[in-house]
């Protein structure tokens, strides 16, 4: 039955109302209460505690009661707007919407990726060269080094046979475990002494000749057919006990006549050499490193000495004291043989040419018009 007294039912009505209140949800608001002097004293942060305990119960419902019991909470009255901006951080409400650590994973994620592909960009860039890639036999391997790398000149150096900038021309003018035979090129060189009241004239003392590899074909010393007055020593290497038991000088111009015999012939000036074995070869046939103007214009000199252009070229130095004609041919072989394409190419292209090519001249430009 309804109550018939008016106290009793005002009781109930206020026991009804305060069950809705609690049940009733609240209000949510998305921003603070701006005050320009600060918050009043003895204010109830109601709204704002209510709002991260609803998140922190959602995380862990287990906190529901000590939420209940926060929430009815003054907050002291000195405290101004910074302690509570502190306490919102404490309590896990987020100030600004975007964060730093999305950004960081972002950039983290991008620079994980240019340091991936410069990885794989270093690993397509320094791949190891094989002997496969290096089948030629007619290139410098210091050339090699400045255009492929250290390693490749290594893999040529180790295929001709020399090493690095070897200064010992034993070893950088002659290829290892190379064929020691007759080649279809061969490098020749004489040492002369002299004769005559001044020793002015010369004649042959020494002979030598060495294959494609630098290998040693012929050495012979000659028997002197008039009296020495000048051995030249100190530029030829020649003693009087080297030529006194000499071969003779017909023996020697014919054995090295059946070893020039349908070869090429590489020297350096040539022509004093065939000139002192009394001996002819065919123009074609011959290979002369001092006439060649390639080498003239490497070390810009119109007849370059041997020893220059071992320097410059080679990176070698040779007759440094006594010459050895066994050394001065390696010396000359191996220059021809670092050129030997593209020397072999300009002689193809010129015997190509017809008469009338040759003959015609380029137009001099003239200076007056």
């Amino acid at each position: 039955l309804p109550p018939t007294d008016a106290q009793r039912f005002s009781a109930n009505w206020k026991a009804l109302q305060e069950m809705l209140k609690v049940n009733q949800p609240e209000k949510k608001q998305t921003f603070l209460p701006k005050y320009q002097n600060g918050p009043p004293p003895n204010i109830k942060v109601k709204e704002d505690v209510s709002k991260s305990l609803l998140k922190n119960s959602r995380t862990d419902p287990g906190q529901k009661d000590v939420g209940n019991k926060v929430k009815d909470k003054k907050v002291p009255p000195d405290v101004g707007p910074r302690d509570s901006r502190m306490n919102l951080k404490v309590l896990g409400v987020p100030e600004n919407k975007h964060s730093a650590a999305p950004k960081r994973k972002k950039d983290s994620g991008q620079s994980n990726g240019v340091a991936a592909k410069k990885m794989k960009k270093t690993v397509v860039e320094n791949r190891t060269p094989t002997e496969d890639d290096l089948w030629f036999d007619d290139v410098d391997p210091d050339d090699i080094e400045a255009a492929i790398g250290a390693e490749a000149a290594e893999m040529m150096r180790k295929k001709q046979g020399i090493k690095k900038n070897d200064k010992n021309p034993e070893t950088a003018l002659v290829k290892e475990k190379a064929f020691d035979g007759l080649t279809k090129v061969v490098a020749i060189d004489c040492e002369m002494v002299g004769v005559g009241p001044d020793g002015e004239d010369s004649i042959l003392a020494r002979v030598s000749l060495v294959n494609q590899f630098g290998k040693c074909i012929y050495d012979k010393y000659v028997k002197p057919t008039e009296r020495v007055t000048d051995f030249r020593t100190a530029v030829s290497g020649i003693r009087p006990q080297d030529i006194k038991s000499g071969e003779e000088v017909k023996t020697v111009q014919r054995e090295v006549a059946d070893i020039l015999k349908g070869r090429t012939v590489v020297g350096h000036a040539i022509h004093n050499d065939l000139k002192i074995l009394l001996l002819d070869h065919p123009k074609k046939k011959i290979r002369d490193t001092q006439k060649y103007k390639p080498f003239r214009k490497a070390v810009q000199s119109s007849r370059p000495s041997l020893k220059v252009l071992c320097r410059e070229i080679l990176n070698v130095k040779v007759q440094e004291g006594e010459h050895s004609s066994v050394q001065d041919a390696q010396a000359t072989m191996r220059l021809y043989t670092m050129v030997k394409k593209q020397w072999e190419a300009e002689i193809k292209a010129k015997k190509s040419q017809t008469p009338e090519e040759s003959k015609k001249r380029k137009p001099r430009c003239s200076l007056n018009k």
